[in-house]
């Protein structure tokens, strides 16, 4: 057998190799060369979370739980979208639903929307009112040619916002570039970009529409076939749209074969002054809304007095129009109710009139000018001579001011026990009545 021979500069070269070697071992074993794991984050209960840290995603509202503020989203992925699971979500207390750019409630928000997310871990996982997901569970492919990213364990939303919301918070607007049309229908070639600013390389969308698109126009409500009439769009084939700024309502529809990801257009406000009349009417249906369920705030603090006597130290929460804001006042009577994380008020046999604790507003502060999403920034000091159990600090209220009108809230929204009861929660079919 012949031995190998290898001279001083052949060995040289191995041991170089060999410390090469070495030296990435030792980095490997030691993790320095590994990628960082991402950052877990999930909020501390009875503080608002910086947005900063919320997960990002977009998808089809699918259901909607209004009573228990949850519902399911379709959730965007790099797959075929048709084939995406539904995807529970939960709103936080303080968590703040937007449609047609103005305050919401989930029930204003029809089926079909593509709504954008910012939402969070849930801050505590015992008390969840959907599915406790693996923290890693956005990075796992869910298969079946649907592609990661569809079932995120963040599924406790801050932020819940429809296209034109989106759009109006963010400063964008969509261009209209060519429209093509048969029919009274087709596909618009369009791109979101910045209302103000540079532009930069932003990739072109294609969007459907059909008959059955609104189209906002001032005060005036519009047809495709309209604007067809008009000499604006074609009645068949292609015309430039040279860039036409407007706001869209996108919706998902099914396709054709072939087409797995492709969103559909149900409304189109051509000037400022169509979605402002449409935010002015959402707003007005909310503000009617809040003042009969009263405004959710968290507990900061409480100092105990005698006999049950109690001052109530609370922060609003954010997102409501100002002149809701505006009805606590110094010196003036209010009402306090407990309620649970999903803002059902507790106690609520005899109504939440009846069962909460009367008092005086103390004080009225403002105390940040810039607050966190979720938080109103407005802090109120209330005192009652008959504290109930479920006004404890780092606890969710609601409040009444005085002048707010006495309702009875329905049923699927109060829990009939001092505690939430797990079968109010999440209904079982005894829940529907007997026939």
């Amino acid at each position: 057998m012949k031995r190998l021979t290898l001279d001083r500069g052949s060995w040289c070269v191995v041991g170089s190799c060999l410390l090469v070697c070495f030296g990435v071992f030792f980095v490997c074993s030691t993790g320095l060369a590994a990628d960082p794991k991402p950052e877990v984050f999930r909020p501390e209960v009875g503080k608002f979370p910086p947005i900063e840290k919320a997960h990002s995603y977009r998808g089809e509202l699918i259901l909607v739980d209004h009573a228990n503020r949850r519902g399911s989203i379709r959730v965007q992925g790099n797959g075929m979208f048709f084939r995406n699971d539904p995807h529970p979500f939960a709103m936080l207390p303080y968590g703040i639903v937007r449609y047609h750019a103005a305050p919401a409630d989930l029930r204003d928000v029809p089926l079909g929307t593509v709504m954008h997310v910012r939402a969070f871990l849930p801050p505590d996982p015992t008390t969840s009112v959907v599915p406790v997901l693996p923290v890693d569970n956005k990075e796992k492919d869910a298969n079946h040619n649907r592609g990661a990213g569809i079932l995120p364990a963040e599924n406790h939303v801050l932020l819940l916002e429809d296209e034109p919301s989106y759009c109006r918070r963010e400063g964008l607007v969509w261009k209209l570039k060519e429209v093509e049309l048969k029919n009274l229908a087709g596909t618009i070639t369009a791109a979101r970009v910045p209302k103000e600013g540079k532009v930069g390389e932003i990739e072109d969308e294609k969007l459907t529409f059909d008959a059955a698109t609104r189209v906002w126009r001032g005060r005036e409500f519009l047809y495709i076939e309209d604007l067809v009439t008009e000499g604006v769009w074609p009645k068949d084939g292609k015309k430039s749209l040279e860039n036409q700024s407007v706001l869209l309502g996108i919706t998902w529809r099914p396709t054709r074969s072939g087409i797995f990801t492709r969103f559909h257009i149900s409304d189109i406000w051509l000037d400022d002054a169509s979605i402002d009349r449409a935010a002015h009417n959402q707003n007005e249906t909310h503000k009617a809304f809040i003042r009969s369920r009263w405004m959710a705030a968290s507990v900061d603090g409480v100092e105990y007095g005698k006999f049950g006597r109690a001052t109530v130290t609370a922060t609003l929460f954010g997102g409501m129009d100002p002149s809701l804001y505006a009805d606590f006042k110094k010196g003036s009577p209010a009402f306090m109710n407990g309620v649970e994380n999903t803002l059902k008020h507790a106690h609520g046999n005899y109504g939440p009139g009846h069962m909460s604790s009367r008092g005086t507003i103390l004080e009225v502060n403002k105390v940040t000018d810039d607050p966190p999403l979720g938080s109103s920034g407005i802090q109120i000091r209330f005192e009652t001579d008959l504290i109930i159990e479920g006004i404890r600090p780092g606890r969710t209220v609601r409040v009444r001011p005085g002048d707010w009108p006495e309702v009875q809230v329905p049923r699927e929204e109060y829990l009939s026990h001092g505690s939430p009861d797990v079968d109010e929660r999440f209904p079982s079919p005894d829940f529907f009545p007997k026939y």
